[in-house]
């Protein structure tokens, strides 16, 4: 919850957590915060500082443990240090990039007076672009043949995404987004080619190869690797985001704007607003056509009892509205949210990407629907993922959040599968057994429903989102198209968008 306020809001919030297994249980969720660049403050409990140095009741080194996951953690040593601990950490938790900071408080520390007020807020401003940087980023953008646009995490942030649908509108450029910056260009502008980041070859990345010159906004390699898009060092790349960019081989940056983004790109805009565009956006017609003729493939399918993803994701694509939130899960059904759930806003499809977990939909759908109880809030859960966190249904029951909770369910580890078979074309065991997810969520004083057909998937979501308390759908998906969607991106051979019959990539 406190991962997905921060990454909706831009401000930390505070997770608590007592000493010992209280402290271990927030691990995942502090580590995906950090890893998908959301602000939080993590408070932990600790034993009195008289028993933390020798073995004890739940006594253990937590702020070892945070370490490798926080952007900064600290112990409290005295009562009069915690004005300046905590500000340090909020600022720390703010500051691009932004992530998770812990806070141990000991026992006996707890209970004493400070003689400290807190500090004031004072915000401070990110650093202007180099002009010397901006101008040399022109000049390579000039030089360039088929330069595109690869928009990252941080382009979801406030601002950003304004300059950056000017950017591309004043150049002509085609613009890719990553799992987590949907919607930073809306899916209906000419020069949005929608997300890249499949481990499979796609029509969006034949776009990426035939680009001589990658624009990197707010790029953040722990979501796709360069070595997936720019294995060689063939294209030259700017580099524009808050931090100095990540030295890796395959990412070689010809120029670094290490600068607020907003700003970098309003000193790009200002040049090139007033220049005739660098490409037409017709360019992008073919590949943006074929997209769309794959999004809308089984829209008016009617199969049962198993229901094609495609469908699944085309119907709540109409249920939503331009500014509603939803939040996947991580299994076989992220994959499919990446490639076909399409954004007009940012922040409007939130995806793990970073860290990755299991288990993050439905506790975020919660702080989703505080933020913004106006919205439709929806998690899009896999069976197991739906299952790690179902107590959570209790929670948004005694506080009356009318959220939906959809799980796709297969009985097994789909997304695990998938892999196998794609590398070894055979899988483990990774059958389990599922509960009545229908009764269950009565059990909890929920809504429940099944949908049964594809053609009832539209009309039971809006029944859901109509029901005025926490509501789960739950249906069996067709995970059989798994694999046909990897031979499907498999014959992609060409950059003219023709096809082969060639083995899978």
């Amino acid at each position: 919850m406190a991962d997905v306020y921060g990454r909706l809001t831009g401000n930390p919030a505070v997770c608590l957590g007592t000493l010992g297994p209280g402290a271990t249980n927030l691990v995942t969720g502090v580590a995906d915060a950090n890893m998908d660049r959301a602000p939080m403050i993590v408070l932990t409990g600790q034993a009195d500082t008289r028993r933390m140095h020798k073995e004890s009741h739940q006594v253990m080194d937590t702020v070892n443990m945070f370490q490798p996951i926080t952007k900064w953690n600290v112990s409290i040593a005295h009562p009069d240090n915690i004005p300046e601990i905590v500000r340090k950490a909020v600022k720390v938790a703010r500051t691009e990039k932004p992530g998770a900071c812990h806070i141990e408080l000991p026992e006996d520390i707890a209970k004493q007076d400070s003689s400290i007020s807190p500090f004031p807020v004072k915000r401070t401003r990110r650093p202007y672009p180099d002009p010397k940087a901006i101008k040399e980023a022109i000049a390579v953008i000039e030089s360039a043949d088929h330069p595109v646009v690869l928009a990252g995490n941080g382009c979801v942030r406030k601002r950003v995404s304004k300059q950056l649908r000017n950017f591309v509108n004043y150049t002509g450029m085609g613009a890719i987004n990553t799992f987590m910056a949907k919607g930073a260009i809306p899916r209906n502008d000419p020069h949005c080619l929608y997300t890249m980041g499949l481990q499979s070859r796609d029509h969006i990345s034949l776009e990426m190869e035939k680009a001589d010159l990658v624009i990197a906004v707010g790029f953040d390699m722990v979501e796709y690797h360069p070595c997936l898009w720019n294995k060689g060092n063939e294209k030259k790349i700017i580099n524009i985001d808050f931090l100095p960019y990540e030295i890796d081989i395959n990412y070689q940056v010809r120029v670094d704007i290490h600068a607020d983004i907003a700003a970098s790109l309003w000193e790009l805009n200002q040049y090139f607003k007033n220049r005739s565009s660098l490409l037409d956006p017709d360019c992008y017609a073919s590949v943006r056509r074929i997209m769309m003729e794959d999004f809308s493939q089984y829209k008016d399918d009617k199969t049962k009892p198993l229901i094609k993803p495609q469908k699944v994701l085309w119907d709540v694509r109409e249920v939503m509205g331009p500014g509603d939130i939803l939040l996947s899960d991580v299994g076989a059904h992220k994959m499919w949210i990446a490639r076909y759930y399409q954004c007009d806003e940012p922040n409007t499809c939130l995806i793990s990407n970073g860290f990755s977990t299991m288990g993050f939909a439905l506790p975020g759908a919660l702080a989703a629907k505080q933020v913004f109880p106006e919205k439709k809030v929806l998690a899009i859960c896999g069976d197991a993922g739906g299952l790690m966190n179902i107590q959570d249904l209790e929670t948004a029951v005694r506080m009356g959040i009318n959220m939906v909770v959809m799980i796709w369910e297969d009985h097994e580890y789909g997304l695990i599968k998938w892999k196998q078979q794609d590398q070894f074309q055979d899988h483990t065991d990774l059958k389990f057994t599922n509960p009545d997810f229908v009764k269950l969520a009565e059990a909890f004083g929920c809504w429940g429903k099944k949908v049964k057909c594809s053609s009832d998937i539209k009309s039971n979501l809006e029944e859901a989102f109509n029901c005025g308390k926490p509501a789960v759908l739950t249906l069996d998906i067709d995970y059989k198209e798994n694999m046909k969607l990897t031979e499907h991106l498999g014959r992609i051979i060409t950059s003219d968008w023709s096809w082969a019959s060639s083995p899978s990539a």
